[in-house]
């Protein structure tokens, strides 16, 4: 097993791992954000899709076991190819001038953290319950109007704080460009980008789209939209 422990060390098996990690995480917030457009199928649809995921107990928790891993391997990674950059050159540019770099690339290592720091948030907020308990599994309603309970009714609680939906508004705004950016990057890593096609119009596309698609709901109910 050395091949493959040299090959995680070296800086193009890194960049593999990064690649094949972000891939992974841009797959999931799609999935995740089709969900939470659920919403405007009213509550009905919602609660049922939160509590078809709830009972799935042999598949929950693998995968919320192997995010976890994989979004810690992302950081790792991550952190150990910025530490190898900066020692490649511990001597400052006298003065840098970027000229192909985006804003957004230059600074995935910092919106990384923050990323991160925004999705433990969201855990502690709708999955663990801690950011605002009182509406936390509220009890659900019998009929098909369940406004008054279950994960609907926690969305819309929640995000009719204008304090909660600036949080979110920051978090998916971040999420959404890193991931926008990364996309571009785990095609390149992975030999998939061709002159054919703009895989340099990827980046914002991905990111306007994610971004768009997660804060809609949230919007729908802040403006009272979505009640």
């Amino acid at each position: 097993m050395s091949w493959l422990a040299s090959y995680l060390r070296s800086s193009v098996g890194a960049k593999h791992v990064m690649a094949v990690t972000g891939l992974l995480m841009f797959l999931f917030a799609i999935v995740h954000m089709v969900g939470h457009l659920q919403m405007f199928g009213g509550p009905s649809m919602y609660n049922a899709y939160a509590n078809f995921l709830q009972n799935l107990w042999e598949v929950k928790w693998p995968v919320r076991a192997g995010l976890l891993a994989v979004l810690l391997v992302h950081v790792v990674v991550a952190i150990g190819l910025v530490a190898r950059n900066r020692s490649a050159r511990p001597i400052g540019y006298a003065k840098y001038k970027p000229r192909t770099s985006s804003v957004a690339g230059r600074t995935m290592a910092i919106t990384g953290l923050v990323v991160f720091a925004f999705l433990a948030f969201h855990i502690l907020h709708f999955t663990a319950g801690q950011i605002q308990p009182q509406y936390f599994h509220l009890p659900q309603h019998g009929g098909t109007d369940m406004r008054a309970g279950g994960a609907y009714a926690m969305f819309v609680h929640g995000f009719r704080q204008p304090w909660v939906y600036g949080i979110y508004l920051a978090g998916i705004a971040l999420l959404s460009t890193h991931l926008g950016h990364g996309a571009a990057s785990w095609m390149q890593s992975l030999g998939l980008r061709h002159p054919k096609y703009p895989a340099d119009k990827l980046g914002p596309a991905i990111a306007v789209f994610l971004f768009v698609g997660y804060m809609v709901p949230p919007t729908a109910v802040l403006l009272g939209a979505i009640r």
